[in-house]
């Protein structure tokens, strides 16, 4: 019985593995982004870079229809262009980063509509906003993994730089000039993973697979190794729960996959060890911090 729910969907159909290996992919590679995000308080920031990345998407539809090089490069320009020139506006204007960001993602998400409507139908609006995580081919698995492999190894590389920009950056602006590069190549990270999780999720619910695991990690954990291995974890089971739930109750995948690391997260806020709310309600000691 238990064989037939929960394994025999895998065992049965390449469809589902494909969507469970590529969903893997992406949690293993996004979470960790997330924490980093929630850290630095940049959590809108991946909301409205998932939603910049619409637009070049579309060009890229536009040119070569639902072809999987001229919309990931479309996507990564503009996602790039979004991120350098929110900053530049940020810091050229009296305008905020979180206001610059909010105005550059909802142009973004309009024009990206707007192209995709001149020449596709209703389906492919579909297709491009909430993904298609059970139709993965071979082409699109090995993007994902090589997009996943990409982003470990440069946080590897950065981890020092990083945490320490996250944890004081006006210590790292005095001993060294590693800031400035180091958020470069972060948001470069962040962008490239929506973009990769815009293809098996959409650009609507690519998000979610980066910020809402990590979220639930920040209430569950205090150390920041801990919170990384929570996050991607919690990534993997909500892919695949929401596989599971997806196949056995004929529910479209993404949003399920996005549902249950929802749930997951809704756990966490009113348990979660380090933050959760029975926490917080918990009579202290005195003078306990």
């Amino acid at each position: 019985m238990l064989h037939d729910l929960l394994i025999s969907p895998f065992v049965e159909f390449e469809f589902m593995r494909r969507a469970l290996v590529g969903s893997i992919a992406l949690a293993l590679a996004g979470s960790p982004l997330g924490v980093f995000l929630i850290l630095r308080r940049m959590s809108l920031t991946g909301d409205a870079m998932a939603h910049a990345i619409l637009p070049g998407a579309a060009i890229g539809y536009l040119v070569a229809g639902l072809s999987l090089g001229p919309m990931t490069i479309g996507g990564l320009i503009a996602g790039l262009i979004v991120a350098i020139g929110s900053g530049v506006v940020a810091r050229t204007t009296i305008l905020r980063e979180d206001a610059s960001l909010a105005a550059f993602y909802l142009i973004s998400l309009a024009l990206g509509v707007t192209v995709i409507s001149m020449r596709g139908s209703n389906i492919d609006l579909l297709h491009v906003l909430f993904g298609s995580v059970l139709a993965l081919d071979d082409a699109t698995l090995i993007l994902l993994a090589a997009i996943s492999s990409l982003t470990l190894a440069g946080l590897a590389l950065l981890y020092r730089p990083l945490v320490m920009e996250t944890v004081d950056p006006g210590f790292l602006a005095s001993v060294g000039r590693a800031g400035g590069p180091t958020q470069i190549i972060f948001l470069g990270l962040v962008v490239l993973n929506l973009v990769g999780g815009f293809h098996a999720l959409g650009t609507l619910l690519a998000v979610g697979m980066m910020m809402l695991p990590a979220a639930s990690a920040r209430l569950i954990a205090e150390d920041l190794t801990a919170m990384i291995a929570i996050a991607a974890a919690q990534g993997m089971i909500a892919s695949y729960a929401g596989l599971i739930l997806s196949f056995h109750a004929g529910l479209p995948s993404g949003p399920l996959i996005i549902l249950v690391a929802g749930l997951l997260y809704l756990i966490a806020l009113v348990f979660g060890p380090a933050g959760g709310l029975l926490r917080r309600l918990k009579p202290r000691r005195h003078l306990e911090a």
